[in-house]
């Protein structure tokens, strides 16, 4: 399967600027890049140890990168959000207010578990994942396999807690490449603006044109004098990185060449018919709703400005940025011909496979075989996603992740799972520190409520027995008796006290048997249960495991066959993607240009609203024109926001966009309504991603926010 990758995509023709590339494919694809613009050698590209790409770091979920010599890291506003709530109390809302740390001294602890990944090496293991498991091995065998194998190479690639390393999957299991990144865990908020800027247009705008949000924070990582990463001391110094970006002052004109070098989350673009179906019919429109009620009870039972508010805004920035995202994949479904396309794709597949005797004996079974392994995980969804829910909340996970934890250690450390081993403990620690920070019990009881009381209304066969148990779920729900035992719940845990949890994570299974905490006893009763299942799972995955390879070698093959483009959905790992700064037209009639501007952000202005409102000196500067050194004679003013045809998705989030030379060029940070269905498809028309501008971040910190400071610290070019 491996030799079938390696068939060079060279001689392809991408659609437009489709594609999420991975760092060895430049040299295939050089020539489209060339075309594009890029002025770089894409070979030296390829290469972690060169420029750009040890520039770019990850930051586990959010994608970063270094511009300065002294550790200076800048990515979203909304990737730092935790760290800035983190720092944030009645007194010192630091969300409202913005912060600029004028000297290292003042720079704040981000919050706790912060970490900034460098990547340092992907390496090939296919072999050593899947190769020597043997053929006759079958599900949860084949599951637990492959765990093994990768957590072998795991363990030999972490020489210490300074590396983290891990194995990714890339299509569907075809191929396996270990990655292994530097994690500098002493992290600190620079530089934040205020959410009137950092959030401007908050959901109002969010996946929308025109957009005129600032949406860029600043980081710095810290080491110990040996250069190596080390736990907050004020001893630490900025980390050196072995390079950084420099920042174009000028920005980029319409047309310009610009890529993303960034860590995208996930893509789904091989997904199969039924797959297709299901998402876009149940699970999305589902999950929107319950994200949306999710947000309604939080906001009902935490007033604004209130300290459970703050302790809530990011958990209501991700469920309302997702929910209208979820929104979004739904809508553009039902209008567009996605399915239709993928209908037509299966068939010429099909038929592909059938004119072929070969190709018959390769793949003849496997259609059928991954559609009846797909229905079989869709059996349960109704209940699992509810629980799913229910478990977002503090206390229930809190709970049921300590006890899992006491189990995992009377394991061998190789033989515990993922998230209970040693490696993962720092992590586990930190995570148990920063619960306060995010938990009310009022709201935390509210929330558990109204999930409970829908999961309360599935019928027997959709629901766990076991959790139905504990909280006296039965035909007759009595919705004031459970409202009792939540109260009885949350004021009697001591789960709420980070002292409390740090101390549970050193306990026995017999002491969490003998504790009378009800969260405890409620992780208790539900954990022989949850391993039943569990294992189910892992069952029908080593299944998949097998079957989706087999899939994905067809499709691949098949697609070539045709000339199209082969690059594996994005996974978290480093890609590349690269395009043109280029407007586009949503419907018939309207043109949106690419560019924004400082006129169009005062111009939605509306004083006190949350979302548009403006502080007196951003407005002020518009107004008198003082654009400085930043003003576009082709727009009249300063450049805020640009759209390109970069092929994106979530955790490119805070990836830098670069010119031709590898130079800054500001923050992408969004896409538009229209292209949120690129997780599935990719729209040439459509697609456009949503830039945050570099003129605009240095007219701000210049004429807004006074952070001259960190502006000096950048090597600036034009």
């Amino acid at each position: 399967m491996a030799s079938l990758l390696a068939v060079g995509s060279a001689s392809m023709s991408a659609h437009a600027d489709e594609g999420m590339w991975q760092p060895h494919q430049l040299q295939e694809i050089s020539g489209k890049l060339k075309q594009a613009g890029l002025e770089l050698d894409p070979t030296q590209m390829e290469n972690l140890d060169q420029f750009p790409m040890n520039a770019i770091i990850s930051l586990g979920g959010c994608t970063a990168s270094f511009l300065s010599e002294q550790g200076l890291v800048v990515t979203n506003h909304h990737c730092a959000y935790g760290s800035i709530q983190y720092n944030s109390n009645e007194d010192n809302n630091l969300l409202e207010q913005g912060f600029v740390a004028k000297s290292l001294s003042e720079e704040l602890q981000a919050a706790p578990g912060s970490r900034v990944y460098v990547t340092e090496s992907l390496t090939n293991v296919t072999e050593k994942i899947t190769g020597a498991i043997p053929s006759s091995t079958q599900g949860k065998a084949y599951f637990d396999a492959i765990e093994k194998n990768q957590k072998t190479l795991v363990a030999e690639c972490e020489t210490s807690q300074d590396y983290r390393c891990e194995v990714f999957s890339f299509h569907g299991g075809l191929e396996y490449f270990l990655i292994k990144q530097l994690a500098i865990r002493d992290v600190r908020l620079v530089y934040a603006p205020p959410s009137s800027i950092g959030k401007f247009g908050g959901d109002t705008d969010n996946w929308m044109w025109p957009r005129h949000t600032g949406d860029w924070s600043f980081y710095r990582a810290y080491v110990n004098k040996d250069g190596q990463p080390a736990d907050y001391s004020k001893d630490n110094v900025p980390f050196k990185p072995k390079a950084f970006l420099k920042v174009n002052a000028s920005g980029v004109e319409e047309n310009d060449y610009v890529m993303v070098l960034g860590y995208p989350g996930r893509t789904n673009r091989y997904r199969t018919v039924e797959e297709v179906k299901n998402q876009f019919t149940w699970v999305y429109p589902t999950a929107k709703r319950y994200r949306e009620e999710y947000i309604d009870v939080i906001k009902n039972t935490a007033p604004a400005q209130s300290e459970a508010r703050i302790k809530y805004e990011s958990t209501l920035a991700g469920l309302a940025n997702y929910a209208k995202n979820y929104g979004s994949m739904v809508e553009s479904f039902h209008k567009g011909d996605m399915l239709e396309r993928k209908e037509k794709e299966l068939a010429a597949l099909k038929t592909w496979i059938n004119t072929s005797k070969k190709r018959q004996r390769q793949y003849g079974k496997t259609l059928a075989e991954l559609d009846n392994l797909i229905a079989q995980g869709q059996s349960h969804q109704k209940r699992d996603l509810i629980l799913a829910y229910i478990a977002r909340t503090n206390m229930y996970s809190v709970a049921k992740r300590l006890y899992r934890l006491a189990h995992e250690k009377n394991k061998p450390d190789a033989e515990r799972k993922k998230g209970y081993q040693e490696r993962d403990m720092n992590r586990f620690t930190q995570a148990m520190k920063r619960v306060n920070r995010r938990y009310d019990a009022t709201v935390d009881k509210a929330v558990l409520a109204h999930f409970i009381a829908q999961y309360a209304k599935f019928p027997a066969e959709q629901r766990n027995s076991v959790f139905d148990k504990f909280f006296g779920i039965s035909k007759n729900f009595d919705a004031k008796k459970l409202a009792t035992k939540l109260d009885k719940m949350h004021s009697s845990t001591e789960l709420d006290q980070e002292a409390v949890r740090l101390a549970w994570m050193n306990k026995s299974v017999e002491e969490f048997k003998a504790s009378n905490d009800p969260y405890i006893q409620f992780a208790v009763s539900q954990y022989e249960h949850d391993r039943k299942l569990e294992k189910q799972d892992e069952a029908l995955a080593g299944q998949l495991a097998q079957i989706r390879p087999q899939y994905m070698a067809a499709m691949i093959a098949f697609k070539q066959s045709k000339g199209e483009p082969v690059y594996a959905d994005a996974n978290s790992s480093l890609r590349i993607t690269y395009g043109n700064v280029k407007g586009y037209s949503p419907q018939d009639g309207i043109t949106a240009t690419p560019f924004t501007t400082l006129e169009g952000m005062l111009a939605k202005y509306v004083a006190g609203d949350h979302e548009f409102d403006l502080f007196d000196n951003i407005r002020t500067a518009i107004k008198n024109k003082n654009y400085g050194a930043y003003y576009r004679e082709s727009l009249g003013s300063v450049p805020v926001n640009y759209l390109s045809t970069l092929d994106i998705t979530g955790g490119n989030s805070g990836s830098p966009t670069l010119n031709g030379k590898g130079e800054f060029v500001g923050l992408v940070f969004d896409g538009v309504y229209e292209s949120i269905i690129g997780d599935w498809d990719y729209d040439a028309k459509l697609n456009r991603a949503i830039h945050t501008s570099v003129p605009f971040m240095l007219w701000t910190m210049e004429n807004v926010d006074n952070a001259q400071n960190i502006v000096d610290e950048l090597t600036i070019v034009k």
